[in-house]
């Protein structure tokens, strides 16, 4: 009996990012990083990061010919993890990932040459599901999310979307584990964007803390006050995802929590739509209404 176990061989490109994605999913607690990356994840299943330019000890032509080679002999089974918006204006000349015959590759081709062939893309955060940060108006470097990018290209590989600014840990690290031991998920599994139903299936607002005083109409007039933070501009009534229940930094608090309120960080309007961010929008001042 064969007991070597499953690898899935991954290839993480980190485009027009912060790099906050990456570091948010490194301070993964249960399982931690080393486990992700070193263990046996599901008994044998194997994750093989074999490509993430900020994590690996290599550089240069080395690694990258690490990555080709993984999507060359490794076709249509390895994953394809994506960070940060992807610049197209002029051609994807505002970033690039490797040099192929000593020419800079643009990190639009690299996205597309590595995922036309992969089992499925991960985008991870909302740079790289929705454009986020990077794609805000004016937008002059033409930032888009990897799904909106591919479908323009007639690429038909399965992407799933893991948003947040960051997202947090345990949707990455969930999202891997429900692949590994399920396979792909079926779009039952999803919402409208893409998005993992078990991480982003209610509304911020459902299981708020403050949800009491927004029924009662007692509305906190500044940060630090009691009452809802809704006239502070808490998106927390169009935002779907568990923060209020998963908590952040190992379950010890969230947003709202420490009295900030909620950005809306994991929804496709962010940022354009839902700024200013302690400005009360008119989404949710007619939901206030009702």
């Amino acid at each position: 009996m064969d007991s070597k176990p499953k690898e899935y061989p991954v290839i993480w490109l980190q485009c027009s990012t912060c790099t906050g994605c990456l570091i948010s999913i490194l301070n993964t607690v249960s399982p931690t990083i080393k486990n992700v990356l070193i263990d046996e994840v599901i008994p044998g299943k194997h994750v093989n990061l074999r490509f993430n330019a900020t994590v690996m000890a290599g550089a240069g032509d080395l690694v990258m010919g690490v990555a080709e080679e993984t999507a060359k002999r490794e076709k249509g089974g390895y994953l394809l993890l994506v960070d940060g918006g992807i610049p197209t204006a002029q051609n994807g000349g505002y970033g690039s990932i490797g040099e192929r015959n000593h020419q800079p590759v643009s990190m639009l081709d690299r996205v597309i040459e590595f995922g036309k062939d992969a089992l499925a893309v991960i985008a991870v955060g909302t740079c790289a599901t929705f454009g986020g940060i990077p794609a805000a108006a004016p937008n002059p470097t033409g930032c888009r999310g990897v799904k909106e990018l591919l479908e323009s290209k007639g690429i038909k590989t399965p992407v799933i979307n893991v948003s947040g600014c960051p997202p947090h840990p345990d949707w990455f690290v969930g999202t891997v584990a429900s692949i590994l031991l399920f396979g792909l998920p079926s779009a039952d599994q999803l919402d409208d964007f893409g998005r993992p139903l078990a991480f982003y299936g209610k509304l911020i607002h459902e299981n708020c803390q403050r949800r009491a005083y927004f029924d009662e109409g007692k509305f906190a007039k500044k940060h630090g006050d009691p009452g809802c933070l809704l006239e502070l501009g808490c998106k927390g009534p169009i935002t779907y995802a568990d923060c209020p229940t998963r908590l952040w930094n190992s379950g010890v608090n969230w947003c709202v929590g420490s009295g900030g309120g909620c950005h809306g960080c994991v929804q496709p309007e962010f940022p354009d739509l839902l700024s200013p961010l302690y400005v009360k929008t008119i989404e949710i001042e007619t939901l206030s209404k009702k």
